[in-house]
């Protein structure tokens, strides 16, 4: 692994803050230090936020290394790498911000790290611009473990935006290679499951939401669920998994001051009807959180639905770290083919994000 410092345009494809997460997680997997610049340069409030500061020490503890520009609201960082150690971690956002963007900070290095970790992170846990707990354990952990992982996650309080408050467990056990995955059969569903869930408001606004779920999809009462959550503020979410034989995937809808239990269902199911149609067995959201782990198997492939601008800017950034290359395809009916194939040649800079 060679000392060259990596240099990252943090406005590139989304500009927000995946491209520095990701950053620090693959400068710890491959002990290259590395340099951002106009950190979140597209977002309303450019620079570090406390979500992603938390991120930024979170990688400097696990991995025993340097920082320059750590701050809130800096928009340039500077990371030397040491070596990534197993064990006991425990980090706080400190707001609603989320913990699972955290969880994924750190989570791609420990996998690789010899030895037992267990990660416990408090703030948000159900965060509408980010990846929900429900999200990671029904969706990501299963697939991870079909690559060979051994991860369990719980949640022992949810968090709602704005109030947080939540707190989840990571346990998982590093140093095994990683498998290829490809999944690139059509999906057929062998189980649905709708969940509204709400914390200190009416279950009232879950049962409109599971109404509209039944009415628009024609699924059963015994798919439909209520979960009321213990949480430090209000909060809902609408949840919709579908089960096959080679994994999972979940469409969440968040409520919100002003929007109608209605809407928020009908925002899911438009959703699910998109992956319904091109019978993909991977969401968008999960085909952005695989490509990292499928590089450090050394390759893997999947069908999906259209990738978005997250995924391809993901797929951008992995080709800067590591030895691999990363197409998008479309082949028909709303469906896409992803493929991660090893190279020969040194990581190189690939063309900007479209």
């Amino acid at each position: 692994m060679g000392e060259e410092t990596i240099v990252i345009d943090g406005s590139q494809g989304e500009g927000g803050g995946q491209l520095l997460r990701s950053s620090l997680a693959l400068s710890l997997l491959t002990g290259r230090p590395l340099r951002v610049h106009d950190i979140r340069a597209r977002r309303r409030k450019p620079g570090l936020m406390r979500q992603h500061l938390t991120a930024v020490r979170a990688a400097v503890e696990v991995g025993g290394a340097r920082v320059q520009g750590d701050e809130l609201r800096s928009t340039s960082l500077s990371f030397w790498p040491g070596e990534v150690v197993a064990g006991e971690y425990c980090f706080s956002v400190g707001t609603a911000g989320s913990t699972t963007l955290v969880l994924q900070t750190v989570l791609w290095p420990l996998l690789l790290a010899p030895g037992r970790s267990r990660i416990v992170l408090e703030g948000g846990t159900h965060n509408p611009l980010a990846p929900t707990f429900d999200f990671l354990r029904l969706a990501l952990a299963p697939a991870l473990r079909a690559m060979g992982v051994s991860l369990e996650l719980r949640l022992e309080r949810a968090g709602f935006y704005p109030a947080g408050g939540g707190r989840i467990v990571a346990e998982l056990e590093g140093g095994r290679p990683l498998s290829p995955l490809r999944w690139l059969e059509p999906a057929r569903v062998l189980r649905r499951r709708a969940v509204a869930m709400v914390s200190l408001l009416s279950r009232s606004i879950a049962h409109r939401e599971l109404a509209v779920v039944r009415e628009r999809l024609s699924w059963s009462a015994r798919e439909l669920e209520v979960e009321q959550l213990d949480a430090s503020g209000p909060g809902n979410v609408l949840r919709l998994e579908l089960h096959h034989a080679s994994g999972s995937s979940v469409v969440t809808a968040f409520g919100e001051r002003g929007v109608r239990a209605e809407q928020v269902a009908d925002r899911a199911v438009d959703e699910l009807g998109a992956l319904l149609a091109a019978e993909v067995p991977v969401d968008g959201h999960l085909a952005d959180q695989l490509l990292i782990p499928l590089a450090l198997a050394g390759g893997g492939s999947f069908r999906t639905v259209e990738p978005t601008l997250h995924t391809r800017t993901n797929a951008w950034l992995v080709q800067h770290w590591l030895p691999v290359d990363i197409t998008f395809a479309r082949v028909g009916g709303g469906a896409w083919e992803v493929e991660v194939t090893p190279i020969d040649d040194p990581p190189r800079p690939p063309p900007d994000p479209a």
